[in-house]
C-alpha cells in the first residue's frame, strides 16, 4: 500500500489540520474495522444524504444514534437471550454488539433516523449558514455624467 507524507502541507498551510488528519484516517488501514452492520449511504437531493443500515434483529429500544463533535455515532446492543434452551443447526443472524462511526463534514446535521423492516435509515442534510453562502456585489457605475464635480465660482477680489 501506498503511503504519504503530509509534511510539507504541514509547513506550507495554515488552518488545513482536519484535512490532513482525515488524509490520515483514510489511509491508514485498519484491521479493526468490521464490516458489521453492512450500510448504504446514498444522497437523495443536493443537500441532503441518507444512510441505510441493515440491522436485522434489532428493536427501536437497541439502537441508538447520537450526534457529537462532527461525528454520527450508531451502536447496537442486544438484551441477552437466554439461549441455553435454543439449539442453533446454523447461526447466520448476527445479532451481536456493534458502534458504527461516520464522520461528519462541518454544516452538516442530522435531520431524523426511522427504523422499519430491519433497516436504520438516518437521513441527513448539509445547512450551509447565511454568512457562507455566495453573495452577489453590485456595481457602481463611473461614467463620467454621473461624477459629479465640485466646481468653484471664484471673483477676482482686487
Amino acid at each position: 500500500m501506498r503511503t504519504f507524507d503530509f509534511a510539507p502541507l504541514h509547513r506550507a498551510t495554515v488552518g488545513f489540520d482536519q484535512i490532513a488528519d482525515l488524509m490520515d484516517r483514510v489511509m491508514t488501514n485498519d484491521v479493526g474495522q468490521s464490516s458489521y452492520p453492512p450500510y448504504n449511504i446514498e444522497k437523495t437531493a443536493a443537500d441532503s444524504y441518507r444512510i441505510s443500515i441493515a440491522v436485522a434483529g434489532f428493536s427501536d429500544s437497541d439502537l441508538t444514534v447520537e450526534v457529537k463533535e462532527n461525528a454520527l455515532v450508531v451502536s447496537g446492543r442486544k438484551a441477552e437471550d437466554d439461549d441455553s434452551e435454543r439449539s442453533f443447526l446454523h447461526r447466520g443472524i448476527a445479532t451481536r454488539a456493534f458502534e458504527r462511526r461516520f464522520h461528519l463534514a462541518d454544516h452538516v446535521r442530522v435531520t431524523g433516523a426511522s427504523h422499519s423492516d430491519g433497516m436504520l435509515h438516518i437521513d441527513l442534510t448539509r445547512e450551509i449558514p447565511e454568512a457562507l453562502k455566495p453573495r452577489r456585489i453590485e456595481i457602481a457605475s463611473t461614467s463620467p455624467a454621473s461624477v459629479k464635480t465640485d466646481v468653484v465660482d471664484a471673483k477676482a477680489v482686487n
